[in-house]
């Protein structure tokens, strides 16, 4: 098996695609965006995760070339295009209003880009075919963008932005105005045309599942900064700061714990211990202990509240001052708890983190 030194060589193998050095945007008094310094590779998907006001939206902007930055430089393919307007820079852009032009079939969107490249009508008529077929719309060509549905517009507008085979690919909340269900349909449809295509991409959300989901490559901002990059897997088990353990998803974060809290590995100082509430595990508090209990920290709490959510329920409990979020599968034969029940609270010691306030 590859090392995690080799596994990093390899990656520093691959050529930058996309490079921002000591980028700056001001608005007024306001800086958007503060030196930022990043770099893309080539066929990776990176999404940039904020809140609002974080500066993510900004960076999109910056690398279509619909603002300019105030410092700092921005590469494609090795080349500075911080001064090249943006219908020179040869990139697919999918906005979260889809953007279809609305006087124009779903035909016609996905020619117009092909036509404006000159690209013969035999060659257009051709290509327009192929997409619409991938993307499931073969019969509906002949429709103007409001006769579809909020997934088959965005479906166009991928499209539309793949047609001409742009090498980026940059996608600004693509998925912001669909119900839960569709989303989890065009989150497939993305990674399976990104694998398909393999295109440089880079999307903006605020909504952490679909940042996990979609990515090779997470940043997460923060005023106008990174706050930390990672993969989206060691983004959530190793946040770096309490700022990126709330963002994405829940944390159990232990400013001023009742008790003392033991861990595998030394407490940094300027640290506090987290731990994610699908890794404590809940049990009536006679129940026996379990058979690694060697390797565990328990402590016997209140509930306070119990929120049924589908597939999980959701424990508020505390421990003197000490308050827990514990996340619980829904099960057959599952022992519910009520406000006021003692219960164990157990996790493993490996699975406790410790990250920057």
């Amino acid at each position: 098996m590859p090392s995690a030194k080799d596994e990093a060589k390899e990656e520093s193998l691959v050529p930058a695609q996309i490079e921002f050095r000591g980028v700056t945007k001001i608005y007024g008094q306001v800086a958007a965006v503060r030196d930022l310094s990043l770099t893309v590779r080539r066929g990776e998907f990176m999404t940039i995760l904020g809140p609002s006001g974080s500066g993510k939206t900004t960076v999109l902007m910056l690398l279509a070339g619909f603002v300019a930055p105030s410092n700092g430089d921005i590469l494609i393919s090795g080349k500075s295009v911080a001064a090249v307007p943006s219908y020179r820079r040869d990139q697919g852009v999918v906005f979260q209003s889809y953007a279809l032009f609305p006087h124009m079939t779903v035909r016609r969107n996905l020619e117009f880009p092909l036509e404006m490249r000159g690209m013969k009508a035999v060659e257009r008529a051709e290509r327009v075919d192929r997409f619409l077929d991938r993307v499931h719309l073969a019969d509906l060509g002949g429709r103007m963008p409001s006769q579809l549905s909020g997934g088959q517009q965005q479906r166009v507008a991928l499209s539309r932005a793949l047609i001409a085979d742009p090498p980026v690919l940059l996608l600004d909340e693509p998925l912001g105005a669909l119900d839960r269900n569709l989303r989890e349909q065009m989150q497939d449809e993305i990674r399976s045309l990104h694998k398909e295509f393999g295109k440089t991409t880079i999307c903006v959300t605020h909504d952490q599942e679909e940042a996990l989901t979609l990515s090779d490559r997470v940043i997460v901002m923060r005023a106008g900064r990174i706050e930390q990059t990672g993969t989206p897997e060691g983004l959530y088990d190793r946040p770096a700061t309490c700022f990126v353990a709330n963002f994405l998803g829940e944390a159990n974060i232990f400013e001023d714990p009742a008790f003392k809290i033991e861990a595998d590995e030394a407490q940094p100082s300027g640290t506090l211990a987290m731990i994610r509430p699908e890794r404590i595990c809940l049990a009536a508090a006679t129940a026996p202990e379990r058979p690694d209990a060697a390797h565990r920290q328990s402590v016997t709490a209140t509930v306070n509240k119990m929120i049924y959510a589908g597939p999980l329920r959701k424990y508020h409990v505390s421990f003197g001052k000490s308050a827990f979020i514990v996340r619980q599968h829904v099960g057959s034969g599952q022992e519910i708890f009520e406000h006021g029940d003692k219960v164990r609270l157990d996790w493993l010691r490996s699975d406790v983190r410790f990250v920057m306030a």
